[in-house]
């Protein structure tokens, strides 16, 4: 019996150890991000959005964890285009996902991780404004595209976490678009672009 007791408590104490090494942490995570896209059609420029959500992680070792995320990102682009009749537009793209980063962390020091991984997001918003600058008549206009925007989009995020304490940690990450955004219906114009995704972040783990 007194050696069931002891092994009873030693086990006790291996648990209780384990769970102090905080082997799975969650919390919220906020950021700024420089949307944009690219590809064959894309034109260039972009636009500072910002994103929200949740986090967890669960470390396997000292140096690997996996961290899936769900943020909400508003994403897209901003540029310019001549009609070629003397008019020329500034056009803006709100194309919003909820986003669902799957990252694997490599530990180079306790206190900075380089990340990898896939993700996947579910378009739940898009439209187009058209602002007219030179030439022609009429103001601003929106247009509503989600029936020309693709409802689910894949990339590759590759970037790096630095832990400024156990429990406050900034990000820097940059995901690339795999997916076209627009579906060929909607025309020439960005036909063939996807998104780009460059985002700083700050997070608190529990």
């Amino acid at each position: 019996m007194k050696k069931i007791a002891i092994a009873l408590m030693c086990t006790i104490f291996a648990v209780g150890a384990a769970m102090a090494q905080k082997q799975f942490t969650f919390g919220p995570k906020i950021g700024v991000d420089y949307t944009h896209y690219w590809g064959e059609d894309a034109y260039h420029g972009g636009q500072l959005n910002y994103q929200a959500g949740l986090f967890m992680e669960y470390r396997f070792t000292n140096k690997f964890s996996v961290a899936p995320e769900v943020v909400f990102a508003a994403q897209g682009g901003k540029f310019e285009y001549d009609n070629g009749r003397g008019s020329v537009y500034k056009e803006t793209d709100n194309v919003n996902y909820i986003n669902v980063p799957v990252m694997l962390k490599f530990y180079v020091v306790p206190e900075l991780s380089i990340d990898f991984g896939p993700q996947v997001g579910f378009n739940i918003y898009s439209k187009n404004t058209q602002e007219l600058k030179i030439g022609g008549e009429g103001g601003k206009k929106t247009y509503d595209m989600k029936n020309g925007t693709k409802s689910v989009d894949f990339g590759l995020g590759l970037g790096l976490t630095y832990n400024i304490t156990n429990d406050v940690f900034v990000q820097g990450r940059y995901t690339m678009g795999m997916t076209e955004v627009f579906k060929k219906e909607l025309g020439v114009l960005n036909g063939k672009a996807k998104n780009g995704n460059a985002q700083i972040a700050i997070g608190y783990r529990f």
